[in-house]
């Protein structure tokens, strides 16, 4: 069975647009296929269609065509929020609009995108209706924002839009070298042991998601990783004749890997590498640090990326939960939210702790923890949580200096908010 690359690890592309501009007619073009139904009727997009493909030498990606931003109806004004949501896991934005056509719905989305720091291409459609193209092609250049004509029904402009479409990606992108989950952290002739627990979240014949891409990002850099469990963790540990350079669990059992371990052992969770390779680490931490004077009565929101049927032992709704009232001393006043749209109103709780994230994109994370500053609430994630829970995050942070060093910051400026031990 041929393995796709998660969604949370493409590239995200929006298609956005008035009704009836030929946003489905361009996701088709480029795809090469009908993957959106097209009419000429108005409003056929009623939700956001996704495309996910290859797009060499850019990489995997996922389009997304999105409903008219100009439906008006009663039911497309809720297709429009939906729109409007899809903002959120935006990384590239392609605005198509009708040649000879610019106005304020262009110049909405325009500077909505320009606001979220996402680079937009402009794409003018139906280019062989419009009778003095030089004439706005001239009048348009003077704007500050980059553009193309096509007609997304030729198939003849099939390569060229492409082409312009991949260049755009590529200079926005810039020649960063792609961001690694771990394999930075192992020598090159090092070794990684991950502890990966065999629970009820975790099937038979399946491991989870993080675990996979944590495994994989070790095998495409050359490096070692041995997968174990918990109860062949200290048995392992006394065999092998050199160390590892770092030891990585899953959150619910890093008391018991910190306990078998020896000082000098670097070890984490997969939960914190996570938070750094999805969003901003020291952040979290931060957040962690103020987690640390949680107390009786205070209001947290947890909040799932993804949607699932909670067993007994789930570590969001059960465990998390238990182990925070039983830090605080007393009953918390917790809500859990599931789901990658981020809830709208949280400014009346305590704390925000999000999970691992590992079915977000970069830039979902990077926008729920630019709501969380927005609100002034401390956020961090499962993995930190727990760690504080444990009384173990300053271990956990250890593979991480500069990480830890913010985190004893905040947890000195907030040294009256502690409780004595």
């Amino acid at each position: 069975m041929k393995q796709k690359a998660p969604k949370s690890m493409r590239l995200h592309i929006g298609i956005f647009g008035r009704t009836n501009v030929g946003k489905s007619s361009l996701l088709n073009m480029i795809a090469g296929q009908n993957t959106a139904l097209v009419s000429p009727i108005a409003g056929t997009t009623t939700d956001a269609v996704e495309k996910t493909m290859e797009l060499l030498p850019v990489g995997p990606v996922v389009f997304i065509d999105t409903a008219g931003i100009d439906d008006k109806s009663e039911i497309g004004e809720l297709r429009v929020k939906k729109t409007e949501k899809i903002f959120e896991k935006t990384e590239i934005a392609l605005i198509v609009a009708q040649a000879g056509i610019w106005g304020d719905w262009e110049e909405n989305l325009l500077r909505e995108f320009k606001k979220r720091k996402i680079p937009a291409l402009v794409i003018f459609n139906k280019e062989d209706l419009i009778d003095n193209k030089e004439e706005f092609a001239e009048r348009i250049s003077k704007q500050n924002f980059k553009y193309i004509f096509t007609s997304a029904c030729d198939s003849k402009k099939r390569d060229n839009t492409l082409e312009e479409i991949k260049k755009f990606i590529k200079d926005s992108l810039g020649e960063n070298k792609e961001k690694t989950i771990l394999s930075h952290l192992i020598s090159e002739n090092g070794t990684a042991i991950f502890i990966i627990p065999i629970d009820k979240e975790a099937p038979k014949g399946r491991i989870i998601l993080p675990q996979v891409m944590a495994i994989r990002d070790l095998l495409d850099a050359n490096k070692t990783s041995i997968c174990i469990t918990e109860k062949e963790w200290p048995s392992v540990l006394k065999k092998l004749s050199i160390k590892p350079d770092l030891v990585v669990c899953d959150s619910q059992v890093s008391d018991y890997m910190v306990k078998n371990a020896p000082k000098e052992l670097k070890c984490t969770t997969f939960s914190i590498i996570f938070s750094g390779f999805k969003g901003d680490m020291a952040e979290f931490a931060r957040g962690a640090a103020r987690l640390e004077a949680v107390k009786p009565g205070d209001k947290i929101a947890i909040l799932e990326a993804c949607s699932h049927h909670p067993i007994e032992d789930d570590i969001g709704r059960i465990k998390l939960p238990k182990w925070l009232e039983k830090k605080a001393g007393g009953k918390l006043k917790i809500d859990i939210f599931a789901g990658r749209e981020l809830v709208e109103n949280l400014s009346n709780y305590d704390f925000l702790i999000n999970c691992g994230g590992c079915m977000l994109t970069a830039k979902e994370m990077e926008n729920r923890q630019n709501k969380s500053k927005e609100i002034a609430l401390p956020m961090t994630n499962y993995g930190m949580a727990i760690g504080v829970c444990f009384g173990i995050l300053e271990r956990l942070l250890e593979p991480f200096p500069e990480v830890l060093n913010e985190y004893l910051k905040e947890i000195k400026a907030n040294s009256s908010k502690l409780k004595s031990p």
